[in-house]
């Protein structure tokens, strides 16, 4: 996971954008959702989301249904964040 933002306007809508080989991908996560898996959202290394694709031209969303917690795949690698300044 790259970035989490939760803006005022966004009726409590989550968007967190995540980034792998092929890119960025905006995951989408509504207050259903983040109410039954607010530990998963919040608190995660690893975040594995399943849920539904859409697209739109080159932007991609998708829509978490279920959020899982793959944090136990990292082992003992580095988590940190960097401080680029």
């Amino acid at each position: 996971m790259t970035v989490r933002q939760q803006p005022a306007t966004a009726n409590g809508v989550i968007f967190i954008t995540m980034e792998d080989e092929t890119g960025n991908v905006n995951v989408i996560i509504r207050p259903d959702v983040l109410k039954a898996q607010r530990r998963e959202v919040l608190g995660t290394s690893l975040l594995g989301v399943y849920g539904v694709w859409q697209r739109e031209g080159e932007v991609r969303h998708l829509v978490a249904q279920r959020l899982v917690d793959l944090s136990g795949l990292l082992g003992n690698l580095s988590t940190g964040s960097r401080n680029f300044c």
